[in-house]
């Protein structure tokens, strides 16, 4: 069940969630933001999209359940569940600032078996399906082969609604200032770990995030050829709320400099 022939109906999907956001940025104004706690936005375009992405995604999978940013459908108990977020970088899309995309991430039994992320701007469509490697725009990619987290392009979310770990955050943040070529934070968690598994950065990483955030992404960088971890090395990343994501190169050093920050 688990295809290419699926994998292009849920690509088809995203895309037309997509092309809706696409077109009501054209008119967006901020009156329409509400707030569903602390710099946390929403508007009526996360909302339409969402239902446009459930509805279409219904038929593909009878019986599926649904994990959804905006709760417009909520079944979690289910063989396949879909995991999805419509909007990534709803505070960049009111302010017009283009890095935003959909996800569209498929669990079975636990584990991640597909991924779609959609960044509008580009028009680029990262996808992949269990065993069948990781694509842009209908070209297969990869993570980087930089071996070496000092000549490494690094990505991270500042925390935005949780504090709390904010002191090791800034260790890893200020170690990678000095070590590595580079900090972004584009503003969308599933675009930069679909920049990882295309190689225009070698790693990510960022503790608060939601499973909608990073189920579709982190399985595009696994099936691209890279590691992905929570902070203590284990597997707990997709509701865990701690991820890092990196090429194969260097994974176990970013580990090590995670751990040795957020152990203590």
């Amino acid at each position: 069940m688990i295809n290419k022939e699926l994998c292009d109906k849920v690509v088809a999907v995203a895309k037309k969630g997509g092309n809706f956001i696409r077109e009501q940025r054209k008119s967006f104004s901020l009156s329409a933001v509400e707030y569903k706690g602390l710099n946390d936005l929403v508007s009526y375009v996360d909302k339409e999209t969402e239902k446009i992405l459930v509805d279409g995604l219904k038929d593909l999978i009878p019986d599926a359940g649904f994990i959804t940013e905006e709760n417009t459908i909520t079944l979690k108990d289910r063989e396949y569940v879909w995991i999805i977020d419509p909007l990534d970088g709803t505070t960049n899309f009111v302010h017009g600032l283009p890095c935003f995309c959909v996800s569209i991430g498929l669990m079975q039994n636990g584990e991640m078996v597909l991924g779609v992320i959609y960044e509008i701007n580009l028009d680029e469509c990262f996808y992949g399906w269990s065993g069948g490697g990781a694509w842009c725009n209908g070209v297969a990619i990869k993570v980087s082969t930089c071996n070496e987290l000092s000549k490494g392009l690094i990505a991270t979310g500042f925390p935005y609604t949780n504090y709390d770990r904010m002191t090791p955050y800034m260790a890893v943040f200020d170690y990678c200032m000095h070590n590595t070529h580079g900090l972004r934070r584009l503003g969308s968690a599933a675009v930069d770990l679909a920049y990882v598994a295309c190689g225009r950065m070698e790693g990510f990483f960022e503790y608060g995030l939601n499973a909608w955030d990073v189920a579709a992404g982190c399985f595009l960088v696994k099936e691209a050829g890279g590691k992905v971890s929570d902070f203590k090395g284990g597997d707990d990343y997709v509701f865990g709320k701690e991820i890092l994501a990196c090429n194969t190169g260097i994974h176990e050093e970013f580990l090590g400099v995670i751990k040795n920050e957020f152990s203590k």
